[in-house]
């Protein structure tokens, strides 16, 4: 079986590479599953963006799955580039998607909870600004949640999503958030760095949601991939996936330096006092139930992934 991932250079593409040696793993299914061989291209080797630099490379690999982890992630950098963002969110992923129908390859795309602009009023949780929809989930937003995302990063994300829904029906769409992990950069190794340079630190409070370790998600990927029901079409679509649990980025913050024994001071601040140019959704836990449900997949809690993430750092 040929996998092939783009954005390898990435954090989540440098996270499959570090767990791909595991693989063949017929632990969990047996007989059914295969070896797997992957292919992980850069963006100099694949450039989501040029539909026939997508298709010459999947004439030359022809795989059965397609990772797609190449993405504009500058959130507030695609305010004032939002040409850039659309090309590789949206337009690169329609070219994925053109390309694996054209090979029949299954295209695994990676996606955000920043297609929603979910807030609190009065105690309650609403998933849409705009026409004020309440969560129907009490564990966080769902796959069937409508998005309404409000920056220039989740608006290229959510169009991204539907040129290939609209391309390609055998997809699997994952939203994630707040991926951190040992590559790349990221807001746990932001904090380490600024542990060693100032005595104190301010971190928001009032956005609310659940980090994701990259690992983690790299292992879910493969597991999809691997699963014998896989292939049924009516397992294809969204789904969500993060760590479970759900904090702050200042209880993060604050559970990074505890599991590291770092003392400084933190402090809580509202977002009004850290102002973006991207607005952050205020809240965005993401129910997994459908994911766990339908793969019989297990999920960390966000702290115990964390303390197996700095292990391994």
């Amino acid at each position: 079986m040929v996998v092939l991932v783009t954005g390898a250079n990435g954090q989540l593409g440098q996270a499959i590479q570090s767990i791909s040696g595991k693989y063949p793993d017929s632990s969990q299914y047996s007989e059914q599953a295969q070896q797997i061989d992957f292919v992980f291209c850069s963006s100099s080797e694949l450039d989501i963006t040029n539909l026939e630099n997508c298709q010459t490379v999947f004439s030359t690999y022809q795989p059965h799955f397609c990772i797609n982890a190449a993405a504009y992630t500058a959130v507030d950098k695609a305010e004032s580039e939002p040409a850039n963002a659309f090309n590789i969110n949206a337009n690169g992923a329609e070219n994925l998607a053109i390309t694996s129908k054209k090979h029949n390859t299954i295209l695994i795309h990676i996606s955000t909870d920043f297609v929603f602009d979910a807030y609190f009023l009065d105690g309650i949780a609403y998933y849409d600004r705009e026409f004020r929809l309440p969560l129907k989930s009490n564990l966080g937003l769902l796959e069937t949640d409508v998005p309404f995302p409000s920056g220039i990063y989740g608006l290229t994300k959510l169009q991204g999503e539907q040129a290939i829904q609209s391309t390609w029906e055998k997809h699997f769409i994952i939203r994630t958030s707040w991926v951190y992990s040992q590559f790349g950069n990221n807001f746990l190794k932001t904090m380490l760095r600024l542990a060693k340079e100032r005595d104190t630190i301010s971190v928001v409070n009032d956005q609310i949601g659940t980090p994701t370790n990259a690992v983690d998600l790299a292992e879910v990927l493969i597991k999809i991939i691997q699963s014998p029901i896989t292939h049924h079409p009516s397992r294809f679509g969204i789904y969500n996936f993060s760590n479970e649990g759900v904090c702050s980025w200042y209880d993060f913050a604050k559970e990074i330096f505890n599991q590291n024994k770092i003392s400084i001071t933190l402090n809580p601040i509202p977002t009004t006092a850290y102002p973006t140019p991207a607005k952050r959704p205020a809240f965005s836990v993401l129910d997994k139930s459908k994911i766990k449900n339908i793969f019989g997949i297990e999920i960390k809690t966000w702290e115990e992934s964390l303390s197996s993430c700095l292990n391994q750092m």
